[in-house]
């Protein structure tokens, strides 16, 4: 048995393939928004360049999951060191949404879980790319908690 083909023309996958079959389970209690950093715009008032509006790359169905926990950070007697609590989290987007590029944002927009909503991550490197992926995966680091 093979997986049928995307329609033509389209990124969007045959309705009964695999693809199409978890894209729905996996992807459907989550909306998520990827986004980078705009061209710098010129502030008339400061004479300075500034960042400009982030520009939204994606809005749409996906999902993030905490992926282990903090890495392992070794202490020298007296020295000062970063605790290194923050864990990795993966994105999962549909394989028709763009690649999050390293460094682009990722907001929860919508989710299931009220205290997502909100929650700001970083993309560490760009969406992982692969011939047998039925979604895209991304990894990412919390930069904000959510609004709840």
């Amino acid at each position: 048995m093979t997986t049928p083909p995307p329609s033509p023309g389209t990124s969007t996958p045959e309705p009964g393939s695999v693809i199409a079959i978890v894209e729905r389970a996996l992807l459907s209690d989550e909306t998520v928004r990827i986004s980078v950093p705009g061209p710098q715009v010129l502030d008339p008032n400061t004479g300075q360049y500034v960042p400009g509006p982030p520009a939204v790359l994606y809005e749409g169905p996906g999902a993030h999951r905490a992926s282990g926990g903090p890495g392992l950070v070794l202490r020298l007697e007296g020295q000062p060191y970063r605790d290194d609590g923050d864990g990795r989290y993966l994105l999962f987007t549909p394989l028709g949404a763009p690649v999050a590029s390293e460094g682009a944002e990722v907001t929860i927009v919508a989710s299931r879980d009220g205290a997502a909503v909100g929650r700001v991550f970083k993309a560490l490197d760009p969406g992982e790319t692969g011939t047998h992926s039925v979604v895209r995966s991304t990894w990412m680091r919390i930069t904000k908690t959510g609004a709840a």
